[in-house]
C-alpha cells in the first residue's frame, strides 16, 4: 500500500459531490469502497464500477441502480466523468491508465468522500482499532434520537444492512483511515481518536510517526468543535495531553480515574459488557453493550461521551446502545452447525486479535476455541509476526493460511509457514493450510460439539464462514445417516436362509 502525499489530494471542503458527474470505482466490491458507491447511489449520483469478484455487497449497488462490470477494460469508462481509486489498487492499474490518457478526472476513495462530506457537521472516527464498531455505535445513537445522519462505515451495521445512507440531518459520520494518510483531508467538528498504536509502519516508518499523523489529524479539528480521546491508551492519552496544552478542547473516555466519560465495575459475559458511567464526576447509571468484550465497552463509552458532548439526553444514548445489533465483521455469529458455533472477527493485528480472542474464549465456555486466520499484509505479518502469534497461541486450536498482501511481494521465509511455527502450540494444534479448498474439511477434523470456530482476519476470509458451516453440517449428515442404519441394523437381524438352520446340518 502505498502512502499518500495529503498536499496532493482535494481536502473536504474544496469539491462538491454534484461536480463528480458519473462516477466508476476500480474495485467497486471492498468494504470501503462499496460504502462510497451506496453514498454516490442514494444521492442520484450516476455510478458505476469493475470488479473481479462477486463481492456480497454488489447486489446491493444493483438494486440502487449502479453498473457493476465484472471484468477490468477500457470500455467501462465510456460516458464516465470521474474514477475514484483506493490505495489498494496499483498505479499501473489498465482503468487508472486509460482514465488519466482520456483526461478525467482521478480522485482517491477519500477525496470523493471528503467532496461527500461538505456541507455538513462531520464527525470523523479514527484510530488502530475499534474505528469501525465505534463509528456504526455513534451513528447509531444519532439514528436513534432521530436525527437521521448520513455515514459511511467500513463494516455493516447488523440490523440495517448497510454500510453507507445518505441522510437528511445536519451530521456527516465517517470512518478515517490512517493507513496510508488519506484521513489527513478531512476537516471534522469532531475527531474521535480510539487509540494509537503501532500499524502501517510501511507508511509511517515508526510508533513516532504514527503519533505525529494522529496528532496532525486531531488539529485538523473544526476551531469550534472538540476532540474525543481514550484515556486508557498510552498514545491517546500523550495525545490529549498536548492538545489540551494547545488549548483545543478535549474530552476523554475509559476507565482511567481522571476520564472525563469515566467507566468502573465493568463485566464482560456471554450476553455482553456492561459498566457504570460517570461525566464530569456526576453519575449517568449503567451503560450496557448486548456484544461482549471490554474493547467494546470502550467503543461504546467513546461514542456515549462523543453524544452527550453534542447535547443528547443521557436516556436516549443508554437506550440505542442497548439495542445495537452489533456489526459484521466484528464479533458475527455465522451460524451454528454440529454444535459448533461459528464467528467471523476483522480483527489483524495483535492489540485487536487478544482481546477479540480473550472474549471468545469466554463464549466458548466449556468448549475449545479453534481459529482460521488469514494474516493481512506482507510488512505486517513479518514486522508483528511475535506477537501475532503470542495472539494466536490464546486458541486451542489455529489453522493459518498464507498472507493476503495485494501487490505485496513475499520474500523466503516469509509469510504463513513462519507465522505457523511462531505459535507456541503443539504441532497437532496448529497448522499451515494455504489452499482456501483445503480450510474446510481441516476445521471439520478439529472442532468438536461446543466449540467455537473463528474466522479472523483479511477481507476474504470473512466468505469462508459458509463453507464451514455446510461442510460441519455435511458431517452431521453424516453421523446422523451411520447413527440410522446402525439403528436398523440392530433391530432388523437379517433372515436366515430358507431351509433347515445351520446347526441343524451335517457334511
Amino acid at each position: 500500500m502505498a502512502a499518500l502525499n495529503p498536499a496532493d489530494l482535494t481536502p473536504a471542503g474544496e469539491l462538491t459531490v454534484e461536480e463528480l458527474g458519473t462516477v466508476h470505482l476500480i474495485g467497486v466490491g471492498g468494504v470501503g469502497m462499496s460504502g462510497l458507491a451506496r453514498l454516490l447511489l442514494t444521492r442520484g449520483i450516476p455510478t458505476t464500477g469493475s470488479e473481479l469478484r462477486d463481492w456480497p455487497a454488489l447486489a446491493g449497488l444493483r438494486a440502487l441502480g449502479g453498473t457493476i462490470h465484472m471484468r477490468h477494460e477500457p470500455s467501462n469508462l465510456d460516458g464516465v466523468d470521474t474514477v475514484v481509486y483506493s490505495s489498494a489498487i496499483p498505479a499501473d492499474h489498465l482503468e487508472l491508465l486509460v482514465a488519466r490518457e482520456r483526461g478525467l478526472r482521478v480522485l482517491h476513495r477519500s477525496e470523493a468522500l471528503a467532496a461527500a462530506m461538505t456541507g455538513r457537521r462531520t464527525i470523523a472516527i479514527a484510530g488502530s482499532h475499534g474505528k469501525t464498531t465505534t463509528t456504526s455505535l455513534v451513528t447509531t445513537i444519532l439514528q436513534h434520537a432521530g436525527l437521521d445522519p448520513s455515514f459511511v462505515i467500513g463494516g455493516e451495521i447488523s440490523e440495517v444492512g448497510s454500510n453507507a445512507h445518505h441522510g437528511s440531518g445536519e451530521h456527516f459520520v465517517a470512518e478515517a483511515d490512517e493507513s496510508d494518510r488519506s484521513f489527513l483531508i478531512y476537516r471534522p467538528y469532531v475527531s474521535i481518536v480510539t487509540n494509537v498504536d503501532a500499524d502501517h509502519l510501511n507508511t509511517y516508518g515508526s510508533i513516532e510517526g504514527v503519533a505525529a499523523a494522529f496528532a496532525e489529524f486531531a488539529r485538523l479539528t473544526e476551531p469550534d468543535g472538540f476532540v474525543v480521546a481514550c484515556a486508557d491508551n498510552p498514545g491517546t492519552r500523550t495525545l490529549a495531553a498536548r492538545l489540551r496544552a494547545d488549548g483545543r478542547t478535549v474530552h476523554t473516555y475509559g476507565e482511567a480515574a481522571d476520564a472525563d466519560l469515566r467507566m468502573t465495575e465493568t463485566s464482560s459475559s456471554v450476553t455482553g459488557v456492561r459498566y457504570l458511567a460517570a461525566l464530569d464526576g456526576q453519575p449517568l447509571g449503567e451503560v450496557s453493550l448486548p456484544i461482549p468484550g471490554r474493547h467494546h465497552g470502550l467503543n461504546s463509552a467513546a461514542a456515549a461521551l462523543t453524544a452527550l458532548r453534542l447535547g443528547l439526553p443521557v436516556e436516549t444514548i443508554v437506550e440505542a446502545l442497548a439495542s445495537f445489533p452489533g456489526v459484521r465483521r466484528r464479533f458475527e455469529l455465522k451460524g451454528v452447525a454440529d454444535g459448533v458455533r461459528v464467528y467471523d472477527e476483522y480483527a489483524y493485528h495483535p492489540t485487536s486479535m487478544t482481546p477479540a480472542l480473550q472474549t471468545l474464549r469466554e463464549v466458548a465456555g466449556d468448549g475449545r476455541l479453534v481459529v482460521v486466520f488469514q494474516p493481512y499484509r506482507v510488512y505486517r505479518t513479518r514486522d508483528l509476526e511475535a506477537e501475532i502469534a503470542v495472539a494466536l497461541a490464546l486458541a486451542d486450536e489455529v489453522v493459518v493460511m498464507e498472507v493476503f498482501g495485494p501487490g505485496e511481494v513475499r520474500e523466503p521465509g516469509q509469510g504463513g509457514v513462519a507465522l505457523t511455527a511462531a505459535i507456541d502450540l503443539p504441532a497437532a494444534r496448529k497448522a499451515f493450510v494455504p489452499s482456501w479448498d483445503d480450510v474446510p474439511a481441516d476445521v471439520v477434523r478439529r472442532a468438536r460439539e461446543g466449540d467455537v470456530v473463528v474466522t479472523m482476519g483479511a477481507p476474504p476470509i470473512s466468505l469462508l464462514g459458509d463453507e464451514l458451516l455446510a461442510a460441519l453440517a455435511a458431517r452431521r449428515a453424516e453421523t446422523e445417516a451411520a447413527a440410522y442404519v446402525a439403528r436398523h441394523a440392530r433391530r432388523d437381524p437379517p433372515e436366515e436362509p430358507a431351509g433347515e438352520p445351520a446347526s441343524a446340518a451335517t457334511g
